[in-house]
């Protein structure tokens, strides 16, 4: 029955979403590359879709999608490298239920969170 999620997030602008996921943090653009109201991409196990909303404020969205990640210390060192701005309490940190996490904002204030499980 259910076998995928594919998380659906607002973006303003199409090349500046594309860049920040596709050149910064190494996800595979899927689909026509020509259709710019709609943007889907991939990164090993995972998907993520944006539809375009150019209204939006970026200081009143909400969206955020939780990543499971299984190393989670070299994907910190990563974003580290690639200057990506970690969200308010977003830098890499055990949390009180069970959780290594950190937390990045994209372009429109989407809050990416990876976590791996403490033990």
């Amino acid at each position: 029955m259910f076998n995928a999620i594919h998380p659906k997030l607002p973006m303003r602008d199409y090349t500046s979403t594309r860049a920040f996921y596709v050149g910064r943090l190494g996800f595979t653009q899927l689909g026509d590359p020509h259709f710019e109201a709609y943007l889907m991409l991939k990164k090993e196990n995972i998907e993520i879709h944006f539809f375009l909303f150019p209204e939006l404020d970026p200081l009143e969205n909400d969206g955020q999608v939780y990543i499971r990640v299984d190393n989670i210390e070299q994907l910190n060192q990563e974003l580290l490298a690639q200057n990506i701005r970690f969200a308010d309490l977003g830098k890499l940190a055990l949390k009180p239920w069970g959780q290594w996490e950190c937390a990045i904002l994209d372009p429109d204030h989407n809050l990416l969170t990876f976590g791996q499980p403490a033990t």
